[in-house]
């Protein structure tokens, strides 16, 4: 890729892959456990392998948020009192707008009552810790409407355009993906909306009016969020 979109105001960010946190509460151990799924059956397969994982915890709880808008959420609180786990982890990632994840929070009772204000405080608190460490690890991807765009160039000259392509998406907030070899070299990017009408002016520039972008279908795209140096 060669740049990093800026994501869509509407659309919640989701994780590329598995984050772990563990807080130590009044020597109870609280485990959040955060993977990114696509659907409840794998939601429940995370929380299946977790459980087996940790078969000693007393605890399993869940929040689960699904969806590209993230409208559909559900949370267990796995037999602490109810409205101290599930659903403030539920109410974390709805407030950092993430989707398409599970958060399973493995407890290890340590001996000592936390109360219900010191449950919620520890689920939520595990659940915000993980995030914050998948941010800081370049974990988040973010979510754009981009539109792909295909470009066939003779092969003789699909190095020099590629080059420019790549510089152009720089300055545009496109994504450049690979490049497809048949008769002709095909370039391919993911394009913002209202940058469409540059591209073919930059292109037909290029080309001298003899390549023409094809423009495909808009499609949510994940791109890794930008780190501010």
């Amino acid at each position: 890729m060669s740049s990093i979109p800026t994501p869509d105001a509407d659309l919640p960010s989701t994780l590329g892959r598995v984050v772990e946190h563990e807080l130590v509460v009044k020597r109870s151990r609280f485990l959040a456990h955060l993977a990114p799924v696509r659907t409840q059956d794998e939601a429940d397969d995370v929380v299946a392998r977790v459980r087996k994982r940790h078969w000693d915890a007393r605890h399993h709880c869940v929040a689960v948020v699904l969806g590209t808008h993230a409208d559909t959420r559900r949370s267990t609180d796995d037999g602490e009192p109810s409205g101290t786990a599930g659903v403030p982890m539920l109410e974390v990632l709805r407030h950092r707008r993430t989707t398409d994840v599970v958060a399973v929070v493995t407890r290890w009772f340590g001996g000592v009552l936390l109360g219900a204000g010191g449950l919620v405080r520890a689920y939520s608190g595990a659940v915000a810790a993980a995030l914050d460490d998948a941010d800081r690890g370049g974990l988040v991807l973010d979510r754009r409407r981009l539109v792909e765009v295909a470009l066939d160039v003779p092969h003789a000259d699909a190095g020099r355009v590629e080059h420019l392509l790549r510089d152009w998406a720089t300055h545009h907030d496109a994504v450049v993906e690979d490049t497809l070899y048949a008769a002709t070299a095909r370039l391919r990017l993911l394009v913002p909306p209202a940058a469409l009408d540059s591209l073919g002016a930059d292109v037909g520039a290029v080309g001298a009016g003899t390549l023409r972008p094809e423009i495909g279908a808009q499609r949510v795209v994940d791109v890794r969020r930008s780190r501010t140096p």
